[in-house]
């Protein structure tokens, strides 16, 4: 296990002592990634720089806080969320499912993202359709919602786990998977680690993607509300989106932080 952290819209560069002391307990702001997703982190295989949406959003939350940020590793986002719920992470990006708010609180949606599938380059398929048939092994991310989701859509192809997204580009080139499912913004970081790998046209459902801390924080729910309505609104969140290289996103209208 890894080693866990115990604005309003004029944009202050602080918020206040209460909700800050509620945001990080520790005095810290305790910032969960996993690697693999520019959703979350990703690292630039030419220069080494970290970037994804969740790792910069939380540096802009900390800085907003006036505290110190610290990123805590996790293999997948099902990872983190164990944590949140205990305590041990104070902010992460995730997909704001019914499940999941049951452990942790999520903000007004940020971003919503499009669903889908990536093939090896020397699969023969063209199109979704096709992957539901006996014998087809489609991956998806260990403790994932996919994971729980995806085997309804299936009569017959079988879902199969992978660890990470790391792994899951092995599986798919090895032939031990025919397809792998998850949101497009990771498919497409990982088809450009794989030579000649294709994205299925179309999509098989959006992931509405909040931004999750403990519960029983209401003041540092009303910050974050705040924050996430100011980086929609100013700009900063289209900024971080690229800077991120974030594909397959899908608008989302703004919510009033009191919403």
């Amino acid at each position: 296990m890894p080693e866990s952290c115990e604005n309003n819209m004029t944009d202050p560069s602080t918020e206040n002592d209460s909700a800050k002391a509620k945001a990080a307990p520790s005095g810290r702001l305790c910032v969960g990634i996993f690697e693999g997703s520019p959703l979350s982190l990703v690292t630039d295989r030419t220069s080494g720089e970290r970037r994804g949406l969740g790792y910069d959003l939380g540096a802009e939350f900390a800085r907003r806080l006036g505290v110190p940020v610290d990123y805590v590793a996790f293999q997948r986002i099902a990872e983190v969320i164990a944590e949140m719920k205990h305590g041990r992470v104070d902010f992460a990006l995730s997909n704001a499912t019914p499940l999941r708010a049951r452990d942790v609180d999520f903000s007004q949606t940020l971003i919503s993202l499009e669903l889908g599938y990536l093939v090896a380059a020397r699969s023969g398929f063209v199109s979704a359709d096709a992957l539901d048939a006996p014998g087809m092994r489609i991956g998806v991310t260990k403790g994932s919602t996919s994971e729980r989701t995806l085997p309804a859509k299936f009569a017959h192809a079988r879902v199969v786990g992978a660890e990470n997204a790391r792994t899951a580009i092995a599986m798919l080139e090895s032939g031990a998977l025919d397809a792998y499912a998850t949101n497009k913004p990771t498919l497409y970081e990982m088809s450009d680690a794989m030579e000649g790998a294709r994205i299925l046209p179309g999509n098989w459902g959006l992931e509405h993607i909040a931004i999750a801390i403990p519960k029983g924080r209401p003041l540092a729910m009303a910050a974050l509300r705040r924050f996430v309505a100011h980086v929609q609104e100013s700009g900063l969140l289209e900024q971080l989106k690229r800077r991120a290289g974030l594909r397959g996103v899908v608008t989302v209208k703004p919510v009033s932080p009191l919403g």
